[in-house]
């Protein structure tokens, strides 16, 4: 059941139920966001948790998660909707004898055409939209969270067709007239930073940058992922993790990484991080070699 964040420390509450541990910064945000009814833009590196702030905000809201991924060459009708065109074909054939008895007598071709267009009604109906995720959100029974995801590959025109949706909470369909929203759906909108983000989009939007956690608080979310290691392991990972993000690496350890790390070293029923332990796993941290190799140069342990 649907139900308003009461206060930041609530939404902090409610989004630690889940298994996300946000930072004071992410529950005052959050809370904003739902209260308000605004979008809120969620920016920061890949890893650190942003689409994962989507779903933790969608259970402790309690409402439905739609997510919409976005790519470079996105369109409207891959975000809002379509019509079944095989179904309506299929309908066609069902009723081609009823089509027949519409047009049956003396009529020109012109008069018969006019005829069976009075009936577009029947095929241009909510029996044959085919609602994509905007939509999806838009008219869903229940309350949901629309996720629109890596806002940033998406082109600037996308960006602004997505921006009129946003902003009346509604759809028109040119067969159908203006479907409107059943309920206002909360919207998240992550992004990586690939390219600038129009200043209209920033405009309407909440804005929350999450970065690299402190220490302290990725050792809490190793805790709570990684419920099996060791606290000595853990505490050695998070050291480790810190000490590569501070290198100049073409991509920097995220906090994902620094989960799977954690996770593979339990497997290995490691007890503690050691020289060559840390060759041997480097490459579940780093992505790309000469990072590797740089981070190889360099005592972790």
């Amino acid at each position: 059941m649907s139900a308003p964040l009461g206060s930041v420390d609530d939404a902090a509450r409610r989004l630690e139920l889940t298994g996300y541990l946000p930072s004071r910064d992410i529950s005052t945000a959050a809370f904003l966001m739902d209260r308000m009814e605004k979008p809120i833009l969620v920016e920061g590196p890949a890893g650190v948790g942003k689409t994962e702030l989507a779903r933790a905000l969608a259970q402790a809201l309690g409402r439905d998660l739609v997510r919409l991924q976005c790519y470079e060459g996105l369109d409207e009708a891959k975000a809002l909707y379509e019509w079944e065109y095989a179904k309506q074909l299929l309908y066609t054939q069902l009723l081609k004898d009823k089509i027949g008895e519409l047009i049956q007598g003396d009529l020109t071709i012109k008069a018969a055409a006019d005829r069976v267009a009075q009936s577009d009604a029947v095929f241009f109906s909510e029996r044959f939209l085919l609602p994509r995720p905007v939509l999806r959100a838009l008219l869903s029974p229940a309350p949901a969270l629309l996720l629109v995801d890596e806002i940033d590959k998406a082109d600037p025109e996308f960006e602004a067709f997505l921006l009129e949706v946003l902003a009346d909470n509604a759809v028109t369909v040119p067969e159908l007239g203006t479907l409107k929203a059943k309920h206002v759906p909360r919207v998240v909108l992550t992004s990586n930073n690939a390219r600038e983000l129009s200043d209209a989009l920033k405009r309407r939007c909440l804005h929350l940058y999450i970065g690299y956690p402190t220490k302290e608080r990725e050792l809490a979310i190793l805790r709570e992922k990684v419920p099996g290691a060791q606290e000595a392991l853990l505490g050695q990972v998070v050291a480790a993790v810190q000490a590569l993000r501070g290198l100049e690496l073409k991509k920097p350890p995220s906090i994902a990484e620094a989960i799977d790390w954690a996770k593979a070293l339990v497997l290995l029923n490691a007890d503690g991080l050691s020289s060559e332990l840390v060759a041997q796993t480097l490459n579940l941290v780093l992505k790309h070699e000469p990072d590797i190799e740089k981070a190889k140069s360099r005592p972790l342990v």
